[in-house]
């Protein structure tokens, strides 16, 4: 997975003062979306190890609500195995930080083929 940007203190996407990931990827191509750079699932930078333990260091700092993941499309298939990677990690090491999450798949598409055919969909 890519990443478009990280945003370590952001506080217009969810409540709180949040770390905000933007992964690379998308395929609904949105009318008017303020983000179409990010459909490229090559745009931006690696996502890797290094940079999960940079939003946990981030995200130390009690100030912080938790983390939204946006983009893109988080919950396209080739992103939620990093999504879902990732969020397990902060909840493991903040369980009481919440996690926000904002998608262009509908509820029913979430549940129902594309529910079967990804297996971390559910977990995430």
């Amino acid at each position: 997975m890519n990443y478009a940007e990280l945003k370590t203190y952001d506080v217009a996407n969810g409540p709180g003062i949040r770390v905000s990931l933007f992964v690379s990827g998308c395929t609904h191509a949105c009318k008017g979306c303020f983000n179409e750079e990010a459909w490229d699932f090559n745009y931006g930078k690696p996502y890797t190890d290094e940079v999960i333990d940079q939003i946990i260091d981030t995200m130390s700092f009690g100030a912080y609500r938790g983390i939204t993941f946006l983009g893109g499309e988080p919950l396209d298939p080739k992103n939620q195995s990093e999504v879902l990677k990732t969020a397990k990690r902060v909840k493991e090491v903040y369980p009481d930080k919440d996690i926000w999450l904002f998608t262009g798949y509908l509820y029913e598409d979430l549940t129902g083929k594309m529910a079967k055919e990804c297996p971390d969909l559910e977990e995430i």
